[in-house]
């Protein structure tokens, strides 16, 4: 996975180009046109994903939590930082 060192910090801004709905607790939803705060990308065989936060000030209560998303969905519009580093992950799939 690759992530910011202080990983209090978003890596990237990305806009959603579509709507997703997560298929489990692992995930987050995105609306069409929302942004979205990219905390980790993820190689190898979740390379497909992204991490990130909903911002959901557009869409009313939408609470803000951490969670996988297609990188498919959204469109990257600006990189926050450029000092990523790599961080080795054995599983990256939990149960809810």
């Amino acid at each position: 996975m690759r992530v910011r060192e202080n990983r209090t910090d978003p890596i990237s801004m990305a806009q959603a180009l579509a709507d997703y709905t997560g298929p489990d607790c692992r995930f987050i939803n995105i609306h069409q046109g929302q942004i979205v705060y990219v905390y980790g990308k993820l190689k190898g065989r979740g390379r497909e994903f992204w991490q990130g936060i909903a911002q959901g000030d557009y869409f009313g209560e939408q609470s803000t939590v951490l969670g996988l998303f297609p990188k498919s969905v959204v469109r990257e519009i600006q990189q926050l930082v450029t000092d990523v580093m790599e961080l080795p992950t054995v599983d990256w799939d939990f149960h809810c």
